[in-house]
Order: structure tokens, then sequence, then C-alpha cells
């Protein structure tokens, strides 16, 4: 098991943006009719695959830097 990078990070952001309620917890604006309350979680599936492949990348560069 390799220790801690700061690129790991990035796994926190999604957690909180979903955790904190309030930040998104309104109607407006609206997108094709749909209230801002669920394309916003809708919105954060690609972001926070987004940012899994990344820091999945950083991880495969730095085990190959390492061999």
């Amino acid at each position: 098991m390799k220790g801690f990078r700061p690129v790991h990070l990035l796994l926190i952001v999604p957690l909180i943006a979903m955790l904190w309620v309030p930040s998104y917890n309104r109607a407006d604006p609206e997108i094709a009719g749909v209230p801002f309350f669920y394309w916003y979680q809708l919105l954060w599936i690609p972001l926070g695959s987004l940012l899994l492949a990344l820091v999945y990348w950083a991880e495969a560069r730095a085990s190959r830097k390492t061999k």
C-alpha cells in the first residue's frame, strides 16, 4: 500500500459537494424544466468519474516511476 498523495484530496470534492445540501437545495436555475436540485446531483456523476480517473492516472504514473 502506498502512502498519501495530495492528488487523493480530489476524491473528497464530490463527497463534500453532495453532503453540503444547503448549497444546492433550490429549484432555480432550471435546465429544460429540471430543477437545479436534480441536475446538480446528476452533474456530479460524470464529474466524480472524471476526478476518479485523474487520481487513477496519477497513481498509475507514480507507480511506473517507482519501477
